[in-house]
């Protein structure tokens, strides 16, 4: 029978989706967060969603969950969550979630945030450097505020606050200045540099150009309210706690737990009642002096953040080339991936990624699926983990959700009803798997994983039944054109992987593919003068849905088989090249990536997270199929858009922003709610930039075939530090658009 899931603290935004239901009640977790969306969920959406159980506080935080009885897991949304009632649930689909408050529509923004991620810790700052509880402001762990509030005086005044940037994924630097005299000429004699870690730690540094010694008088004010993410989002975060002294620092304590800040140096004078610590600095001629704050919650150890540990999954690869910003993205994406690692406590030798920071930072099994996928090349260690870690959450036992990996529900735009995300996810299991066999996977974890894998491809079989099509939701939900992609590409990766491995079964996937793919090109293409077009769905009276989005993409992602060929599509050879003419046309093309929905469908926001705005994952996977299917001039046209919109965002993508057209002198708009970093977005970059080198390994067979963008659209680019048939790869492409393998495993040879 199904248990309710405790409350935990994946997802803070407001909540959209829902569970399919789960055999089993997963660990629980403070409740926390934004009011939630899962890759999905945005203010104003109108279904209820939860994501999957998530391992435990100190690995992921999202927004408090309930389960509801045998009939399957819902999730409650945060007091205030905005709803519209929800249609009668058909017998054996996700239970409807039951109606809740308002709450206020408004997120607080954060595209302007400087947010420094080391899972289970965040630090959010704005650009001037003082935390002051404000918005989201303040030290995180787990989904919880340990510290809101964090100013600085130095001699009775704020720094002028002059310089604010990122330093790394974890680490922000601030840079303020104050005159010693106040009399005495406009030139700054003391620099103040704060440098903060997601790790809870603030370094606070004095630095002296004057000619005198100087004794400066400090006073760091601090509070913190001890409040949830969820919470803080919804407006709800409560009043400031009362301090007490503690050792050489200040302490707070609620119901929830306790926080305390320590300094180094002890401070000269701590006051309980107004939070402040205080000290009398030395600062010699040209010299400096510095504070150091420990915030640290209390019964738990310092953060360790996985992705700083010498065991990280993920290798860390390099770019070189002719265009400056490709080592910049291929940097600063590897650091985000880093940066967004959690372990399973209960497994911590199994790692998967978080969905994004600040909402999101628990696990989206659709979204940890799909950037484990596009980071392959960094190695196999992170789908391994991933694809562990959700082998432990599959529905088992009899029934029609048996064999799934539960997802959350997922708003899909304007045009259709929410979709689930656990469907995607269980057809992305086997892709997953048997991918990550072709880049090097051990044989040992192949094993041990595909019995995971056969229950995704059964549930497949049982979910189509004597038909061609997969609905979404099931059982009478719409038949989407990414879900039967995603279907036809596990059927034809589920069936290589079972014949590789000895087991039964491949060739009727094989030949449910072949009618899938007949049925496809007959009833999902839409002729028109302009030369055609796939529709995004069919409804179950069996009316088209014509609007044209960027979920086509995945109609071009068909997958890995061996000897570096790729499956086939649903779509023949002339839809093809239609799709790719439309998906490189003015109207999906933003010159900063592909819109969500086109720019003359009905409905088209630039900012609809579902119906405009671009998503660098969907652009990544488009391009990626574009340069597969022969079509680079489309696929680099959205490549180099992507391209300058990462530099406009320092090279950090956010997992969407604005689908406004491209013009001289322009720049991307940011989405205000946009997770950044975010998972998908960091995997894209990579995606983007191995695709140049169209890297096709098939390490069971000892082989890795190049097929390289001949146009060479960024110049010569080398990638070093990639990891294929679990030993280091390095490759570069010329101006020629020539590839050459530069370090490879020992035996393994280039195929044809």
């Amino acid at each position: 029978m199904h248990q309710p899931t405790p409350p935990s603290t994946a997802d803070a935004r407001p909540a959209t989706d829902r569970l399919v239901p789960h055999h089993r009640p997963g660990p629980g977790l403070p409740p926390t967060a934004r009011p939630a969306r899962h890759e999905t969920e945005f203010p104003g959406d109108d279904t209820r969603r939860t994501a999957p159980p998530a391992p435990a506080a100190e690995t992921s935080h999202r927004f408090p969950d309930r389960g509801s009885g045998a009939g399957g897991a819902s999730a409650v949304p945060p007091t205030g969550s905005p709803r519209r009632p929800a249609p009668p649930t058909p017998r054996g689909a996700a239970a409807p979630a039951p109606p809740a408050t308002a709450r206020p529509t408004e997120l607080p923004p954060v595209h302007t945030a400087m947010i420094c991620v080391g899972l289970p810790g965040l630090a959010i700052s704005t650009d001037q450097g003082q935390l002051t509880g404000r918005g989201l402001e303040g030290f995180y762990r787990a989904g919880r505020r340990i510290l809101a509030r964090c100013q600085l005086r130095v001699a009775g005044r704020e720094p002028l606050a002059v310089q604010a940037r990122m330093t790394s994924a974890d680490r922000a630097r601030f840079v303020g200045t104050l005159r010693a005299a106040p009399h005495g000429g406009p030139d700054p004699e003391v620099v103040v540099e704060r440098t903060r870690t997601a790790d809870g730690t603030e370094r606070i540094t004095l630095h002296s150009a004057a000619s005198r010694p100087l004794r400066l008088p400090v006073e760091v004010a601090l509070g913190t309210d001890l409040a949830d993410l969820g919470a803080i989002a919804a407006g709800r975060a409560g009043p400031e706690l009362p301090a007490s002294v503690r050792d050489a620092g200040l302490r707070w304590s609620c119901a929830t737990g306790t926080a305390s800040v320590t300094a180094d140096p002890p401070p000269s004078d701590a006051l309980a009642s107004a939070g402040l610590l205080r000290w009398d600095l030395d600062v010699p001629p040209g010299g400096s002096a510095c504070v150091e704050l420990r915030v640290r919650l209390d019964g738990v150890g310092p953060i360790r953040a996985v992705g700083r540990v010498a065991t990280s999954p993920l290798a860390p690869a390099r770019a070189t080339g002719d265009d400056p910003r490709v080592p910049a993205l291929l940097s600063t994406s590897v650091e985000d991936l880093q940066a967004l690692l959690v372990r399973d406590p209960a497994h911590p030798t199994d790692t998967h990624l978080a969905a994004g920071a600040p909402w999101r930072c628990g696990l989206a099994p659709a979204e940890a699926l799909a950037a484990a996928r596009m980071t392959l090349p960094l190695g196999t260690r992170l789908a391994a983990g991933t694809l562990r870690t959700l082998a432990r959450t599959q529905v088992t036992g009899k029934g029609p959700q048996a064999g799934m990996i539960p997802g959350p529900r997922r708003d899909a735009g304007a045009h259709l009803p929410p979709g689930c995300t656990g469907t995607e996810a269980t057809l992305l299991f086997p892709v997953l798997l048997a991918e990550a066999r072709r880049w090097g996977l051990p044989d040992q974890d192949t094993e041990e994983l595909l019995p995971t894998a056969e229950r995704c491809l059964t549930w497949l079989r049982a979910a189509v039944g004597e038909g061609p099509y997969l609905c979404d939701p099931r059982p009478s939900g719409p038949v989407r054109c990414e879900t039967q992609a995603h279907a036809h590409r596990a059927a034809l990766l589920g069936a290589d992987l079972l014949d590789a491995c000895g087991r039964p079964d491949g060739d009727g996937l094989r030949e449910w593919a072949r009618t899938a793919r007949f049925a496809f090109r007959r009833d999902f293409w839409i002729d028109d003068p302009g030369g055609g077009r796939p529709a995004a769905a069919r409804t179950a009276d069996g009316r088209l849905v014509p609007h044209l989005g960027a979920a086509t993409a995945h109609l071009l992602d068909c997958g890995l088989l061996g000897g570096g060929e790729h499956a086939p599509g649903l779509l023949d050879k002339v839809q093809t090249e239609q799709l790719a003419r439309l998906l490189g046309s003015p109207v999906m093309d933003s010159g900063w990536g592909l819109r969500g929905l086109g720019a003359k469908e009905a409905g088209h926001n630039p900012f609809g997270h579902r119906s405009g705005a671009v998503r660098v994952h969907e652009t990544a996977v488009a391009v990626a199929g574009l340069a597969a299917s022969g079509y680079e001039k489309e696929a680099g046209s959205l490549l180099r858009g992507v391209l300058a919109a990462a530099e406009a965002f320092g090279h950090r993508l956010p997992e969407m922003y604005a689908g406004e057209q491209r013009t001289e002198g322009s720049a991307p708009l940011p989405h205000p709610a946009a997770c950044r970093p975010a998972a998908t977005a960091a995997a894209a970059g990579v995606l983007l930039l191995t695709t140049l080198a169209g890297i096709r390994p098939d390490a069971p067979a000892g082989t890795v075939t190049l097929r390289p963008l001949p146009s060479a659209p960024l110049g010569e680019i080398g990638l070093t530090g990639l990891r294929v048939a679990g030993a280091p790869f390095s490759v570069r492409v010329s101006r020629l658009g020539l590839a050459m393998v530069e370090e490879a495993a020992d035996g393994l040879q280039l195929g044809a």
